[in-house]
């Protein structure tokens, strides 16, 4: 495979006329579902209206889950498959992307002895899931009890008059979950895949597409053998049978010092639940997310969900009886919440109560919709989309198809490594091709607080379809989760436009 197919290009400039799939939506469903049907000998055109992950796909607790909730509420099936494809993207396809994440359930006065012997079986039972998918404990180590100074040596800031010790679980942690979209996005072109960002599909049909260049204004019709709809929670606006009852999640963004020393996720047990906790979750960056609510939504869906007041003010007070100094309003740096897809069922009041389960719809018009499904099983979601499409395909090959950066070792910096894997030496390479720039001005960070470098912002540009500063800091970066580091990195991401622009490197 050479390096110019693994470019994404925002635009319709050069497509083809017909293909065999367009997938509609570019968040990890519509990824995933380019990428399984271009490696089973299928030609594909990949569009979204925006950008690779504008959805939901980036809203993430940026947790890649074994399904111990869907085990709790008996959804046997679905944590199965949870558990498998944690599996699959631990150690098979994206290992340098996804990496074990120790979860720490503090046992006080908040956690009853019966409460505490429940959240113990349940962990029990994960583990039997990780045996079953055949995860190793190498990847993932069994769970285990701690007395409180142990308890407290993960996580200093909590509350130490009333622990009387910790239940310790392991499950994945994404890098970043805009980052996992990109680069199955990057590997479905490497095989050949047209993925095209800026390309707002104005009319569907089984057999084809109408579409409109977003930065031109031109207008393509692209005839096809199947059309999937992955647009997640505006399924609907593409096709009007389609009907959702999407749930918001929001979580808050803290600095880590607010909580300083904290090693490990710290759940807390959300009051009235047996099975519900909200999460600290240290990240790669040195910040701290909370989350995660689960609110019913209702009206038009917005391009960019907004957290409520009411959740801001409930996950602190959660979080609160966990810790001597507990958050404030005055330590939330930024906050973010992410719409579900989820499939409307009658009978089912309660969003929380909504199977995580994904559905294939077909339309009649012949459009095929996925909805449904969660980030962690998007490998499988592909699959079964692509089977439903009847176009005589040889099998799914994605379970033992390595993404970009995933084989191989590379001697670049440790941020590059965590966020590219084996190709952060190709990140490297083509910084230097494009700028003419030493090493150490690509790979300074924007400031001692906002770890992002030059080098990452051109590789942005050229290979990731980056059209913008909006592009470069909320989605191929996550800088823009924070307000007051986004204005601090602006002026990098806008040297790095100018700076690819000026040397006609735009992918």
């Amino acid at each position: 495979m050479s390096d110019p197919l693994s470019r994404i290009t925002p635009g319709l400039a050069g497509i083809p006329d017909e293909v065999d799939v367009v997938v509609v939506g570019l968040g990890i469903t519509g990824a995933g579902v380019a990428l399984d049907a271009v490696t089973r000998g299928l030609s594909v055109l990949a569009v979204d209206a925006h950008d690779l992950a504008f959805g939901t796909s980036r809203w993430s607790s940026k947790l890649v889950h074994g399904g111990l909730r869907y085990l709790a509420q008996g959804q046997l099936a679905i944590a199965q498959e949870s558990a498998v494809e944690r599996g699959i993207l631990m150690q098979v396809t994206a290992p340098h992307l996804v990496h074990a994440l120790p979860m720490l359930t503090p046992l006080n006065d908040a956690m009853t002895r019966s409460h505490a012997a429940m959240t113990w079986g349940g962990l029990q039972a994960g583990d039997v899931l990780r045996r079953t998918a055949r995860t190793s404990t190498r990847t993932l180590p069994r769970p285990r009890r701690l007395n409180a100074t142990e308890t407290l040596s993960l996580a200093p800031s909590m509350r130490a008059e009333t622990l009387r010790g910790g239940l310790l679980a392991w499950d994945g942690q994404l890098e970043d979950d805009a980052r996992l979209v990109v680069t199955v996005a990057r590997t479905a072109a490497s095989y050949g895949a047209q993925v095209r960002t800026r390309a707002r599909v104005l009319s569907a049909t089984g057999t084809g597409v109408a579409l409109r260049d977003e930065l031109t204004g031109q207008q393509y019709d692209v005839r096809a053998r199947a059309v999937v709809n992955a647009t997640g929670v505006w399924a609907g606006d593409l096709d009007d049978q389609v009907r959702l009852r999407p749930s918001r999640g929001t979580h808050l963004v803290l600095r880590g010092s607010t909580l300083p020393h904290t090693r490990v996720a710290v759940m807390v047990p959300i009051p009235g639940s047996t099975s519900r906790f909200a999460m600290v979750l240290p990240q790669p960056d040195g910040t701290l997310y909370v989350g995660l609510t689960d609110e019913p939504v209702t009206g038009p869906v917005p391009d960019v969900p907004v957290p409520s007041e009411e959740e801001i003010d409930f996950l602190l007070g959660v979080v609160a009886s966990a810790f001597t100094v507990p958050p404030t309003r005055a330590d939330v740096v930024g906050a973010f919440a992410g719409l579900r897809p989820l499939l409307e069922v009658s009978g089912t009041d309660a969003s929380a109560d909504l199977s995580r389960r994904h559905a294939i719809l077909t339309s009649s018009t012949g459009v095929t919709t996925v909805v449904g499904g969660k980030l962690t099983t998007y490998r499988r979601m592909a699959e079964d989309t692509v089977d439903a499409l009847g176009l005589g395909t040889g099998p799914c090959r994605t379970a033992s198809l390595p993404l970009l950066g995933a084989v191989g070792t590379s001697t670049a910096p440790s941020r590059l490594v965590r966020r590219f894997g084996s190709d952060a030496d190709l990140v490297l390479d083509t910084a230097r091709a494009v700028t003419g720039l030493t090493d150490d001005e690509l790979l300074a960070p924007a400031c001692g607080r906002v770890p992002v470098t030059l080098a990452e912002l051109v590789f942005a540009i050229t290979h990731e379809g980056a059209h913008d500063v909006a592009d470069l800091l909320d989605r191929r970066t996550r800088v823009g989760l924070v307000a007051a580091d986004r204005a601090i990195a602006e002026p990098l991401a806008r040297r790095a436009l100018g700076l690819a622009r000026t040397r006609g490197a735009v992918g």
